[in-house]
């Protein structure tokens, strides 16, 4: 498993945040119990199976939705 940080374009408002953890949950390969969107610092961290998905494919369900993707990070989990 790997560990992605996802800094987000600044959130407008909690709906967004929804929004976009309900799009990271929907990528199959992440641990949907590991996802979490944090409003304040425009932030979402997840794990994820690197054999069945990618931070890249995260990021497009996010960008697909009209969200700007900033910057991601990956580490081992």
């Amino acid at each position: 498993m790997k560990k992605a940080t996802i800094q987000l374009g600044t959130l407008a408002c909690p709906s967004c945040m929804q929004k976009i953890e309900n799009a990271i949950k929907s990528v199959d390969g992440v641990d949907k119990e590991s996802v979490k969107v944090m409003f304040n610092s425009s932030k979402a961290k997840f794990l994820f199976d690197e054999g069945k998905t990618s931070a890249d494919n995260v990021e497009n369900a996010i960008t697909a939705l009209g969200y700007e993707v900033k910057k991601t990070q990956v580490k081992d989990a």
